[in-house]
């Protein structure tokens, strides 16, 4: 009988994992021992165990997904479920605001903190076209603000998916655009090419900014 993994536990040592290999000289440890924990836990968690990790009642955590205040995305099995980095963001804001003293109302805080501001009233286009704006203008912030912090980020994930047998076609031509300058890889990951949209659309960047900004991301667009 195989071991039952205990995600919720996963999810709070890989968050630990993310702080220490903030700590440059750490990194090269740390990285992998984050990706096998990714690996075991998932790239989704269902609703009652993000819940049970953020400290709160599916009840409540439904209300805030129901109000879109809470990205999810549709499982290939047909469950609703939310992203790992999206968890991992919001525990780690809500360990954050324990700091500061605060033990009320703290998922709602965490929420606060990545809602955008106000669209403009503009008539966005739709469909297609939407998504390729959309995951062009969320490279276009990555590619703002590259450095070897995102870059390891990126390795990290395609060592990830290499490791688990996904996508191994983009994830070999990625590895081969981040091996390139920092300059050369924004320019590449903005382009408008066929071959540049194909490497949009399998992104090992997908996660690695805020929550807020993916948001904004979204409301600018549509």
């Amino acid at each position: 009988m195989g071991v039952r993994l205990d995600k919720e536990a996963l999810v709070r040592d890989v968050a630990r994992l993310r702080k220490a290999e903030r700590v440059k000289r750490a990194r090269p440890d740390v990285a992998p021992v984050r990706r096998d924990l990714e690996g075991a836990i998932g790239p989704t968690l269902s609703r009652a165990r993000t819940a049970r990790v953020l400290g709160v009642s599916q009840t409540a955590l439904d209300r805030w997904i129901n109000a879109g205040r809470l990205s999810t995305v549709m499982t290939p099995t047909g469950r609703v479920e939310v992203p790992l980095p999206v968890v991992l963001e919001l525990f780690e804001a809500i360990e954050a605001l324990k700091q500061t003293g605060r033990d009320r109302h703290l998922l709602a805080a965490a929420l606060d903190r990545s809602q955008p501001p106000p669209s403009s009233p503009s008539q966005p286009p739709r469909g297609h076209a939407t998504a390729e704006q959309r995951s062009l203008a969320y490279h276009r912030l990555v590619a703002d603000r590259l450095d070897d912090q995102l870059i390891s980020e990126a390795r990290h994930r395609i060592d990830g998916w290499l490791a688990q047998g996904r996508i191994p076609v983009y994830a070999r031509r990625w590895r081969r655009v981040l091996d390139r300058p920092l300059e050369e890889i924004a320019g590449l990951m903005t382009a408008d090419s066929q071959e540049a949209r194909d490497l949009r659309q399998n992104s090992p960047f997908a996660g690695v900014l805020g929550e807020r900004e993916r948001r904004e991301v979204i409301e600018a667009i549509g």
